[in-house]
């Protein structure tokens, strides 16, 4: 007995769907996929690391969201929900709800088991046919670690990864720097993930 093959949707009614949804789904080549709940550590270093960008951007034209901004990457029809999104200069959006950025200045996520391997492969793929992207930045939720990633003026990308909590990352996108330990501030990680353990 064969299969029924699934329905497929259109962009226009996913995002009619999900402007009336509780809960949160991404999109991709008509199929919608359920978004699930984040850990107390996922949650923190996300709020930690919005509210640090925030506080150094005062008074800049950049604006900071976390984990409810969606994003389109228009290239690839991919509409997702990064952990951090920052946009300077003008912000653009799909259409007048303001609700879809298109112009992403720098996007981070937050490291799960369940998402590493696709945060770390093919959705940064997606997120690299943005041209407004500077800056990509990936941070584990077990272990003092930040992958930075930034593009080259030939369109390369280059990585820096911040291992201890007594460094900074210095996110040259947005000419501003965050100590680890504010990243990481209240999150607490296994012993040895870093010389200078918790980080309170």
């Amino acid at each position: 007995m064969s299969s029924l093959p699934k329905k497929r949707i259109t962009p226009e009614e996913y995002l009619a769907i999900e402007r009336r949804a509780e809960t949160k789904s991404e999109y991709y080549k008509g199929e919608m996929f359920a978004m699930t709940g984040a850990s107390r550590a996922h949650n923190l270093i996300t709020v930690n690391l919005a509210s640090e960008l925030r506080n150094r951007l005062k008074g800049r034209r950049c604006e900071t969201f976390a984990s409810d901004m969606r994003v389109k990457v228009s290239r690839s029809g991919l509409y997702t929900y990064p952990d951090v999104v920052v946009v300077c200069g003008e912000p653009r959006f799909e259409d007048d709800r303001a609700d879809t950025l298109l112009n992403p200045t720098l996007i981070a996520e937050v490291l799960s088991p369940t998402t590493e391997s696709y945060d770390r492969g093919r959705k940064f793929d997606h997120y690299q046919s943005l041209n407004s992207l500077k800056e990509y930045v990936l941070v584990s939720q077990d272990r003092f670690s930040v992958d930075l990633f930034r593009r080259q003026p030939d369109g390369d990308w280059v990585v820096t990864g911040i291992k201890d909590a007594s460094q900074v990352v210095r996110f040259t996108s947005l000419n501003c720097e965050v100590p680890m330990s504010e990243i990481y501030r209240q999150v607490d990680l296994p012993a040895g993930s870093s010389d200078l353990g918790a980080v309170e």
